[in-house]
């Protein structure tokens, strides 16, 4: 099957708010390679060749407020992955907030070609339970939620903390993803990050309890990974890795890849991580 990287981030960097992208490239000697790959697909697919990484999922989001992005990442994602589709797996979103039509612009956005929807609570400045009565019914996320359960596309939720100016961590508790899953029980959920550093212990426990939630382990380093997520080995048929390359504290993604076979988790529970359960979220 190959490996399948479930959290790159190839996204519009000139769109970012100058706070955020410094963020990005404080750590970064390779600034000019990373833009090169971000307007060259064919590079960076070289650049996934050599790390021995198949496919990866291109995680963009909408956040004008606070990272800068706009509805501008969904084309740019989508005309990034034209012609590599086979390897390329096209993630967007919409303001869960401020979007009139949230259901029409998921459907074009399928019908274009995006499969999975990216929400990232701390930086779009929601309660992704907010369409629940008791947190004042939004009907666009209601609305949302149960056109993603239609269209059958996953959604990614970040999980856990941020470090990003203007970002509000109390958004990002996995919990807060309970309603969600009891109430669109065919919607597939992605627990992004599992709800590090703070909450791992709900992201694990949610895994456990709904047949429709994963937990992605990405911007967790690898010889860390069973420290956070002590249930991993038991959990590993709903496991997903992910590096959160080219994120703070991810230089390399074939190196992330290579800690992360080291852990001892057997052959087995590594292909279903890194091969087969990928393949169930995110189908050819």
């Amino acid at each position: 099957m190959g490996v399948t990287d479930c959290h790159v981030h190839i996204n519009p960097l000139w769109e970012m708010r100058p706070a955020a992208r410094a963020l990005i490239e404080a750590e970064r000697s390779d600034r000019e390679t990373l833009e090169a790959y971000l307007r060259e697909p064919e590079r960076f697919l070289a650049y996934l060749d050599r790390a021995g990484v198949e496919r990866a999922v291109l995680v963009n989001y909408v956040s004008p407020e606070v990272v800068g992005y706009t509805e501008r990442s969904n084309d740019f994602v989508l005309d990034y992955v034209n012609g590599h589709t086979d390897r390329l797996i096209a993630v967007g979103s919409v303001d869960p907030r401020t979007h009139p039509d949230p259901r029409g612009a998921l459907r074009e956005l399928k019908r274009r070609g995006l499969r999975a929807v990216k929400l990232h609570p701390p930086h779009q400045l929601f309660f992704p339970d907010a369409y629940r009565p008791e947190r004042g019914g939004d009907v666009r996320l209601s609305e949302l939620y149960s056109t993603c359960e239609e269209l059958s596309l996953p959604v990614i939720f970040h999980t856990g903390t941020s470090i990003f100016p203007g970002a509000r961590d109390k958004y990002g508790q996995p919990l807060l993803i309970e309603d969600v899953a009891i109430d669109f029980p065919k919607l597939t959920i992605v627990l992004a990050h599992g709800g590090r550093p703070l909450w791992t212990a709900e992201a694990q426990y949610l895994c456990r309890r709904f047949p429709n939630v994963y937990l992605e382990v990405s911007s967790v380093p690898p010889s860390r990974l069973l420290g956070y997520f002590p249930e991993l080995p038991r959990l590993s048929e709903r496991v997903l890795f992910g590096s959160d390359w080219p994120g703070p504290g991810v230089k390399d993604l074939g190196e992330n890849l290579a800690r992360f076979r080291e852990l001892p988790l057997g052959e087995e529970r590594l292909r279903r991580i890194l091969e087969e359960n990928p393949r169930k979220v995110f189908p050819d």
